[in-house]
């Protein structure tokens, strides 16, 4: 999109006047823009302007980047938004309750991961053949000799 594309009313906020009202470092605004979360127009200066809204956007990122969604989960999700505009309440409402599934699923993980760590105390991973969190059920020892990676999804 050219800067003719778009205009911001009263020429739209500076990096700086974004990260000090945001509370984000300026290095992280560009690496934000960089990964397309957040935009900027360009002045006859070539200095950064960005809509007000933008403000909205970054609170959401941070938010959404507290409870450990990734930033290409979050990326996806605000280019869903029409023109890059900020997110309204509505948008919030559906962010949060396909970001909520994901945050409960890794929560469950989470427990699961606690409870199974009781049977690794004194176990010092001597035993990997019936390590419950390396090796469950020692489906590692159907593929044959040696070390394999796992990252188990044991209900």
């Amino acid at each position: 999109m050219s800067n003719a594309d778009f205009t911001f009313p009263g020429g739209g906020l500076s990096v700086g006047e974004v990260a000090r009202r945001s509370g984000v470092a300026v290095s992280t605004l560009h690496f934000y823009e960089a990964k397309g979360l957040i935009r900027s127009l360009r002045t006859e200066g070539n200095q950064r302007r960005y809509p007000r809204g933008v403000l909205r956007r970054v609170a959401v990122i941070k938010v959404a980047q507290r409870t450990g969604i990734p930033l290409a989960t979050i990326q996806a999700a605000l280019a869903r938004l029409p023109d890059g505009r900020a997110p309204t309440a509505e948008d919030w409402a559906e962010l949060s309750r396909v970001w909520r599934a994901e945050l409960d699923e890794r929560i469950r993980k989470l427990g699961q991961l606690r409870d199974q760590l009781d049977d690794c105390i004194g176990c010092g991973c001597l035993s990997l053949k019936a390590c419950p969190l390396r090796n469950p059920l020692d489906v590692l020892g159907a593929e044959g000799a040696g070390p394999r990676l796992l990252e188990p999804d044991v209900d």
